[in-house]
């Protein structure tokens, strides 16, 4: 039996509530509905009324059956709780579409992951990493997001897209500002979004330009150019393929850099096993990919009346999948709240998804977050938190703003 849940809010099951993930409190109304009502209905939010999706298995049962919950654009959102706006231009991309024309652009990007691209960027990956771990500074305080999430992220973006290196900050930026859901809520803010986003694909297009008649390069705006799938979008599709991509690669890796240090210092313990046994390190980077979720939810809508663990969906319903929760849903991680080095069905995580939207850089993001460990490793290196981090304030994005840290030999 559940235990009893008291809030003041007049809500306290409506789990997109800014507040929560900023002041860190959504464990207890996500075991609540988990308890209780997995698939659960809130009528009324600050994004409109929407189905909760809790648990793992039903959150499986969705993303399985994308001819029923789909991802598209057209119906009004995307992947996000958020809806479009009214009057504002939709940013189709192809994680916002359904098949075919879904499988048709994700295959443009996908040869850009392969194994044998990891494998070739591995060394470059290593160096970098090695460069920024050994630029910090020991026995002081300074701020591990700036310092090494955003960095080395940010660095790897620039590679992926063959970007300005000395402009490379402008995609942590227009990253920021693509996937912030909560200034969508305001006219003003959303606003100044739109300018953001317009100056990135400005700046997007002068690349595109200059690569255009070129021979194909490894880099995804070539790639995209190259592509019969790609090669035609019009401005508000670029600008669409172009913030998920930097999304994806940015703010999902970033955050869980950031959670790797957090876990660590949160949980001494599994850090001791750890730095005694590199071994472990494998398991220990799907294991912070579960434990951190950062992207805390996908949305899905309902193209036809159907039901979901009793509950009967509509058509137009707007469908919740709360990864966040599914990766604590204690029927499939034992001990779920504890990060565990040594958990054995850690890769059976959602962080990712499931089904045809598994995100395509899956590989890529477990390389990077593989060489920090790998390299903090070699300089025994260990991060204190010094303080609580300063937390994202919104339900789509699971992430820190900054966190003081100080570094320590072990």
């Amino acid at each position: 039996m559940a235990t009893a849940f008291q809030t003041e809010t007049p809500d306290p099951l409506d789990v997109s509530r800014p507040e929560l993930y900023a002041e860190h409190r959504w464990h207890e109304p996500f075991r609540h509905l988990r308890a209780e009502a997995p698939v659960h209905y809130t009528p009324e939010s600050a994004f409109g009324p929407y189905w909760s999706v809790s648990t793992y298995k039903p959150i499986v049962h969705v993303e399985a059956l994308p001819e029923i919950y789909s991802s598209s654009w057209t119906n009004g959102g995307g992947i996000s709780i958020v809806d479009r706006p009214p009057g504002e231009e939709p940013l189709p991309s192809f994680i916002a579409m359904d098949r075919p024309r879904h499988t048709e652009q994700r295959r443009t990007v996908s040869p850009a992951f392969t194994p044998s691209e990891m494998a070739r960027m591995a060394g470059d990956i290593r160096r970098r990493t090695a460069e920024i771990l050994d630029e910090l500074p020991w026995g002081e305080r300074f701020d591990w997001v700036d310092r090494v999430s955003i960095e080395l992220t940010t660095q790897m973006l620039a590679i992926l897209f063959d970007f300005p290196w000395e402009d490379r900050r402008l995609l942590t930026l227009w990253s920021d500002w693509f996937g912030d859901i909560e200034v969508r809520k305001d006219p003003v803010g959303n606003a100044e979004r739109t300018r953001h986003l317009h100056d990135m694909g400005a700046y997007f297009k002068k690349l595109w330009d200059a690569k255009a008649g070129q021979p194909q390069t490894p880099d995804l705006i070539s790639m995209m150019l190259h592509s019969d799938a790609m090669n035609h979008m019009d401005a508000q599709e670029f600008m669409g393929n172009l913030g998920l991509l930097i999304v994806g690669g940015n703010d999902t890796t970033r955050n869980t850099m950031s959670g790797l240090a957090y876990a660590l210092d949160k949980f001494p313990d599994q850090r001791a096993l750890l730095e005694s046994d590199p071994g472990h390190i494998p398991n220990a980077v799907t294991e912070i990919i579960r434990w951190q979720t950062p992207l805390a939810h996908m949305r899905r809508t309902a193209l036809a009346d159907t039901e979901l663990e009793g509950q009967q969906i509509r058509k137009g319903d707007k469908v919740i999948l709360w990864y966040i929760s599914g990766n604590r849903d204690e029927s499939v991680f034992a001990d779920a709240d504890k990060f565990l080095v040594t958990r054995e069905n850690a890769r059976r995580h959602l962080s990712f998804g499931y089904g045809i939207h598994r995100c395509v850089g899956a590989r890529l993001a477990e390389l990077q977050v593989t060489i920090l460990l790998e390299e903090m490793a070699k300089r025994r290196m260990r991060a204190h938190v010094c303080a609580e981090p300063v937390r994202v304030a919104q339900s789509f994005v699971n992430g820190y703003k900054s966190m003081e840290v100080e570094l320590e030999r072990y």
